[in-house]
């Protein structure tokens, strides 16, 4: 059973912004500086247990915000605290109460085994023998490091990489645990693990998770409030659930049938999307009427041979965010997000290729 999040808040900022000095061409010989607003004026409060994602297209702002909470980036303007402390001002006193791990870097020593590392960690952040060792005793178990703990971090696969990168990040006992892009070019059984091991870290409500990631399966099982940002701004900050609601998400119920009909039927509440298969499947959205009332009434005028309920796809709505937030912040659709979209069977979840958005840094 996950733990409720606590009231006291570990993560606050008010009017965050970063710019950055950006030289850019003017002619053949010249180059001028421009000013390049990164993340403009965003607040955010998370509380003590919160598993939070937070997502946006490339040039969003993700990582500028994660340098900025964690100290390696100095804020433009704006307030920012984590666990208390300023990041920059107190960033020695504050890396003894957090945790990172960022996909593309490594905080492990290359040519050492792993179990080497994680003892050169216990000096740097001089954590007490016990305590160690009872948290890599825990790592070792649900992330099941033990084939692997004497093999030198450069034999590595990414995937056996990665445990190892979010052990070291989690045996100080860190209040909050800043991810980025955690489960990036893993397969899919790395991807599982990382995942259970991650929502069981949630579960006990001892660390706190702020994780940014395109990979939005990863959002959907782990997080329980997402924000998402575009341009330097929150464009949404709620539940998973609310997000739905606002932006017109709706089940799907298809309809596999015995034999084609002429005339589909006519559904009170549940328009007809579209008709597949020469006729023997029928696609449904749930608008007024619920899901059981849509197949109990298909199951009253046709021969049914499968039916299925398709929950709103958490992609196509981030996905119509991004769009939205591009035409009207006046960008081109085309450049500041670009979308591309992999068909799949009918039903399933899309997959997209968010583009980067210009005069925007990550």
């Amino acid at each position: 059973m996950s733990a409720v999040p606590g009231d006291e808040p570990v993560i606050e900022a008010r009017g965050l912004r970063k710019e950055f000095v950006v030289r850019v061409p003017a002619g053949r010989f010249r180059r001028t500086r421009r000013r390049v607003t990164a993340v403009d004026g965003i607040d955010l409060t998370v509380r003590r247990g919160e598993m939070v994602g937070y997502i946006g297209p490339n040039g969003a702002g993700k990582s500028t915000t994660l340098k900025m909470l964690t100290g390696v980036l100095m804020p433009s303007s704006g307030e920012v605290r984590v666990c208390g402390l300023p990041p920059v001002a107190r960033r020695t006193q504050l890396a003894l109460r957090i945790g990172v791990v960022f996909g593309q870097r490594s905080q492990l020593w290359w040519d050492l085994p792993l179990r080497d590392s994680f003892a050169l960690l216990r000096h740097i952040y001089r954590v007490p023998a016990a305590a160690h060792a009872a948290r890599l005793r825990r790592c070792r178990e649900l992330l099941d490091l033990d084939d692997f703990l004497d093999v030198p971090v450069r034999q590595l696969s990414l995937g056996q990489r990665m445990r190892g990168e979010l052990t070291a990040a989690l045996l100080h006992g860190p209040e909050v645990l800043f991810l980025d892009e955690p489960t990036i070019g893993l397969d899919v059984v790395s991807k599982q693990a990382v995942r259970a091991f991650l929502a069981e870290l949630g579960r006990s409500g001892e660390t706190t998770l702020l994780l940014t990631t395109h990979d939005l399966a990863d959002i959907e099982r782990l997080c329980h409030r997402l924000v998402v940002i575009d341009h330097g701004r929150v464009v949404h900050d709620g539940s998973i659930g609310a997000l739905h609601a606002r932006y017109g998400s709706r089940r799907l119920v298809v309809a596999e049938l015995d034999e084609p009909l002429t005339t589909p039927p006519v559904l009170a509440g549940a328009p007809l999307l579209r008709t597949e298969a020469d006729g023997r499947r029928l696609v449904f959205a749930c608008e007024s009427a619920t899901a059981s009332a849509v197949v109990a009434r298909l199951a009253g005028l046709v021969a049914l041979r499968d039916i299925a309920v398709v929950e709103p796809d958490i992609e196509d709505v981030v996905a119509r965010i991004y769009r939205n937030a591009a035409s009207e912040g006046g960008a081109d659709p085309a450049q500041g997000c670009s979308i591309t979209r992999t068909a799949k069977v009918p039903g399933a979840s899309a997959s997209y290729r968010w583009g980067t958005s210009p005069g925007n840094v990550t």
